[in-house]
């Protein structure tokens, strides 16, 4: 004879205002702490050339009153087009729409500074 135990009606968790916070909150962290992470550590990416380069392989220099980045282009490398030295430039700084400015220090790849 098998006997039949009665259970409890299961009732569901409700979670307050509060607590869907701190679930939110709880489930974002992980995601928040990433991305910290990630913009915290990526500013060594910034010094890395895309061909693989060791990060010591660049000089810093200072742009001149009336300097532009096309001309210091034309100045470090004047065997280079200059489009791709203006573009490796920005890339390397970080430099958004290719503006400098007097007294601002600029990496430049020392591959064009060894440069006959």
């Amino acid at each position: 004879m098998s006997s039949i135990t009665p259970t409890a009606p299961t009732t569901r968790l409700r979670l307050t205002a509060r607590g869907r916070r701190v679930v939110a909150f709880l489930a974002a962290l992980p995601v928040v702490v990433a991305l910290a992470i990630a913009v915290v550590g990526g500013g060594s990416a910034l010094a890395s050339s895309e061909s693989g380069a060791p990060s010591g392989s660049f000089a810093e220099i200072t742009v001149m009153s009336g300097e532009t980045l096309w001309s210091i282009a034309e100045d470090v490398a004047p065997q280079a087009d200059p489009r791709d030295v203006v573009a490796q430039i920005s890339r390397l700084n970080a430099l958004d729409g290719g503006a400098v400015s007097a007294g601002q220090r600029i990496a430049i790849p020392t591959e064009y500074l060894a440069a006959p």
